[in-house]
């Protein structure tokens, strides 16, 4: 088993804006260790977000290799690249991305139902483990955006992913918050051998990472 778990080579991605292209990802090429806490940091713009993206299986590069515990992400047909991301990857988002018309405990079950499990069970697990069981029944609306991301916390991982990415998961979050949130990540992180990659314009938060890496110019520093 190799040690690495996230490997891109000579990563490409570019936008169109009118006549002009804009290159967001200039020939990266990324190797993060299995188990390993990634902050990734930058100035607004840099491709932070695009990165993560691409990572996920969310943005197809134009150029380059995602690989993810040794799985050529893009070589993937569309359906295969849908359950491996399922199985294998959590996701969350700054937004929370919750459905509005279900509860916490349908929220974090969706991924389940996604792979046509009943993980109701196991939804309730992770709700717990967040802190949040005793808010199961109630919809996004009737909780904070602090229990809002806890919420998309356990939907991320209720699946008991490899690979979690989180994209500002502190973003909308007071101070308090943001600290209790990054410390959960790292925790569940280290208590599911999970290798986890984060987006935060936080120094301070990134600092409690095993490794703090600067996206600048389309390039990794």
């Amino acid at each position: 088993m190799s040690d690495v778990m996230i490997e891109t080579v000579d990563l490409h991605r570019s936008y169109r804006i009118g006549s002009k292209s804009i290159e967001v990802l200039h020939g990266v090429d990324l190797g993060i260790r299995r188990g390993e806490r990634v902050f990734l940091c930058g100035p607004s713009g840099a491709g932070k977000t695009t990165l993560l993206y691409t990572l996920a299986g969310l943005e197809r590069p134009e150029r380059g290799l995602v690989r993810i515990d040794g799985v050529d992400l893009y070589a993937l047909g569309r359906q295969e690249q849908a359950r491996f991301r399922n199985r294998e990857i959590g996701y969350v988002f700054q937004n929370f991305h919750l459905l509005p018309e279900l509860t916490a405990l349908e929220n974090v079950a969706v991924p389940g139902a996604i792979s046509g499990v009943d993980s109701t069970a196991a939804a309730m697990k992770a709700l717990e483990r967040v802190g949040l069981g005793g808010r199961a029944d109630h919809l996004p609306a009737e909780l904070s955006g602090g229990e809002q991301q806890r919420v998309a916390i356990a939907r991320a991982i209720v699946n008991e992913p490899k690979v979690l990415f989180a994209d500002e998961p502190t973003g909308n979050l007071d101070s308090i918050n943001s600290g209790q949130i990054m410390t959960m990540l790292l925790e569940l992180a280290t208590e599911h051998s999970m290798t986890l990659v984060v987006v935060t314009h936080d120094a301070a938060l990134a600092e409690l990472g095993d490794r703090r890496l600067v996206i600048r110019d389309g390039a990794i520093h």
